[in-house]
């Protein structure tokens, strides 16, 4: 047989939202073959059991039914057979996500991690696919959209696709369905993006602005290691996310983020969505060549730990949205917002005093991806600290040799050392190659911003650039900070100390922040406020009823803890400086050496 194994893959019953799979296993291991399904995608760090969507299997050989043994809750072994071991089973995909698989009458879109099993002991063998459409006249006319290799496929992408191995074919997720499509050429690369969902857009200005993006990252790493990239996008009322593969990504977005005709200024919903294409665009550089070592051979069965995440992903954080600026896809007071919306999250998570971003990196299985309650008094993100850990760095390296390299210069030289050459990262790797870089030992800036949990010298940091940097008190919840408008005019108002969402008649308490009122009354997450000295409370008016007090002063608030009412003294207490403003120096108070490195940084020349 020419591939040792044959998946023919068909949506067997949309309605039901299963697809079925048939896996023939032409050679099988004479002691039983082993079959296995990860427990685990790449690129999300959480133990997810894929298997527990597997609603049916049967084997069979010849015609004749072969046992099969459970060995654990993602792994069985047929019994020993003398020819090809046939495998058929039904996967429910439900899961709405870039993670997993879904399906209805309207499109099937899958991860292969979701639904491919693993023949063990053949992982690196070639593999022939079959990708069928559902049966019925409503999927006639259906397209399917992968970046597997064809072999044999019809117009609308149905027929016979190749993999080089079992990892390849799990970093190729499948979109079939109605969909609308887009093209655009980096480095004679042709890129396409399909969108799945009712939406309408501008797909020139999307096609333009990605093409600016896309051509961006290449240039910066000096070349584009693929042959062609797709975009598959799930376009949803009320969704967001991302997940980068070699030669793909997958990503989920509001219909309301896409660029309408006739857009004269990029929407903050567009302004999301073009980064959220630019950090997963980069991610096939950084993450999927450039990787970790222990991600080069990853066990799919169990966790894989690592405190290098905060730089493959914070790093990338860094340069999603400064790509937006660099590009002119947005302004720089764009671009300083959003920077400083990044300083605020971090801002806002006393756990940033607690955990540091390479512990952050590790236990990302278990804390970030499972984040409680209690999430921003013990947790910090990896994405938003490492952001500012890669800020931090690129001016680092920029003072230590006198503005003749930066952060470009730095992921230059990884892709050149790792990258290109499929090594490893270790835990130690980055950190001397930036010593090297800037030619001075850095391990006090390592020691300080990736494994310590001191504050970062963000305001120093942005005046290199001459930016202006400030952290005021919060308006309401809604505010995340921003570009500056005038003097800083704002006077700390009373705060609750927790996030908060309406729920019914009541106000339900989501978090409670550390040091807040909220803890100091002894309210709970999950408490239902009721009233607030004796008035009806909601999340509209929580902020001016707490408004009319002077701090100091106590307010008796009534609350539903379960289904017992309770009543707690809250005491008065100001809002913290805690979200950011920055600002472009005017040119007339910038040295020099401030605008030029300001210039270079946002390439405005």
């Amino acid at each position: 047989m020419q591939y040792p194994a044959i998946y023919t893959l068909r949506p067997a019953s949309p309605k039901a939202h299963i697809f079925r799979i048939v896996l023939i296993v032409g050679e099988p291991d004479a002691k039983g073959q082993r079959l296995s399904l990860p427990a685990w995608i790449p690129g999300s760090y959480m133990i997810r059991d894929f298997a527990r969507n597997i609603v049916s299997i049967r084997a069979s050989c010849e015609g004749e039914p072969v046992a099969l043994s459970k060995l654990d809750k993602q792994t069985w072994r047929a019994a020993p057979v003398s020819g090809a071991l046939a495998v058929e089973y039904d996967v429910y995909a439900w899961d709405l996500s870039v993670r997993g698989a879904h399906l209805d009458s309207t499109h099937g879109f899958f991860n292969g991690t979701s639904v491919f099993l693993q023949v063990v002991g053949q992982e690196d063998r070639p593999l022939l696919v079959n990708l069928e459409r559902p049966g019925g006249d409503n999927s006639f006319s259906w397209k399917l959209a992968t970046s597997l290799p064809a072999k044999s496929v019809d117009p609308q992408g149905f027929g016979s696709y190749v993999a080089d191995s079992y990892a390849h074919l799990i970093d190729c997720p499948v979109e079939m369905g109605h969909f609308q499509e887009l093209g655009f050429d980096v480095g004679n690369k042709p890129h396409r993006m399909v969108l799945s969902g009712h939406c309408y857009f501008d797909p020139e200005r999307i096609s333009r602005d990605l093409q600016k993006i896309c051509a961006y990252h290449a240039s910066l790493f000096g070349e584009l290691p693929l042959n062609s990239y797709l975009f598959l996008t799930m376009v949803v009322g009320d969704g967001y996310g991302g997940l980068e593969h070699r030669d793909s990504t997958a990503l989920l977005c509001e219909r309301d983020d896409l660029p309408g005709k006739g857009m004269k200024q990029p929407t903050r919903g567009y302004i999301k969505f073009m980064g959220l294409c630019s950090h997963e665009y980069f991610h096939l550089w950084n993450v999927k060549r450039i990787r970790p070592q222990v991600f080069r051979e990853a066990d799919l069965s169990s966790e894989v730990h690592t405190e290098l995440l905060w730089a493959f992903e914070g790093i990338t954080s860094y340069y999603d949205d400064l790509a937006l600026v660099r590009t002119g896809c947005i302004q720089p007071d764009d671009y300083l917002g959003l920077i400083a919306q990044t300083v605020t999250r971090v801002m806002r998570s006393s756990g940033r005093l607690r955990q540091s971003v390479a512990e952050s990196s590790f236990d990302a299985w278990t804390r970030f991806y499972k984040q409680d309650e209690n999430a921003p008094n013990a947790i910090i993100s990896y994405y938003s600290k490492g952001a500012l850990v890669a800020f931090g760095l690129d001016m680092l390296l920029r003072d230590r040799t006198g503005d003749r390299l930066s952060l470009d210069d730095f992921m230059r030289r990884l892709w050149e050392e790792f990258g290109r050459r499929d090594r490893g990262v270790s835990e130690q790797d980055l950190e001397q190659l930036a010593s090297r870089v800037a030619d001075a030992d850095l391990s006090a800036f390592f020691e300080h911003t990736v494994y310590g949990t001191e504050e970062l010298p963000l305001e120093d940091w942005f005046a290199t650039l001459g930016v202006g940097y400030r952290l005021r008190p919060a308006r309401n919840q809604e505010d995340w900070g921003g570009v500056a408008e005038g003097d800083d005019q704002a006077e700390a108002k009373p705060a609750i100390g927790a996030r908060y969402t309406q729920k019914g008649d009541f106000v339900e308490l989501l978090q409670i922040f550390d040091g807040g009122a909220a803890q100091s009354a002894g309210l709970s997450a999950g408490d239902r406020l009721i009233s607030l000295d004796g008035l009806q409370v909601t999340a509209k008016n929580l902020s001016g009823l707490l408004g009319q007090f002077e701090a100091g002063a106590e307010v008796r608030v009534h609350a539903f803890r379960r289904d017992e009412l309770m009543v707690f003294s809250l005491p008065v207490m100001m809002a913290p400086r805690d979200t950011c403003e920055l600002w472009l120096l005017p040119e007339t108070e910038c040295t020099p050496g401030q605008l030029a490195r300001r210039r270079d940084w946002l390439n405005q020349q």
